[in-house]
């Protein structure tokens, strides 16, 4: 069966699951550093200098990992 890909879940789960490091840029112009602890629709929880913090996705702009994130994601595992 064909099953449509939600990018932005794959990228989000890398980045958590790699421990990669990300600037997360809000549209307010602020920027964080850090590691994505977890995410779900509306939120992601960053550790940023070593506090956690809640940002909310519609206040985020664009999010620039430290190295290439794979999207190419195990079909039989999923989060």
């Amino acid at each position: 069966m064909n099953k449509s890909i939600n990018i932005q879940d794959t990228f989000l789960n890398q980045l958590r699951k790699e421990n990669i490091p990300a600037t997360v840029y809000l549209t307010n112009g602020f920027q964080i550093r850090g590691i994505i602890k977890a995410f779900d629709n509306f939120t992601i929880v960053i550790d940023s200098d070593g506090r956690q913090q809640m940002v909310y996705k519609h206040a985020i702009s664009t999010f620039t990992p430290q190295r290439s994130v794979s999207l190419m994601q195990d079909n039989a595992t999923e989060e």
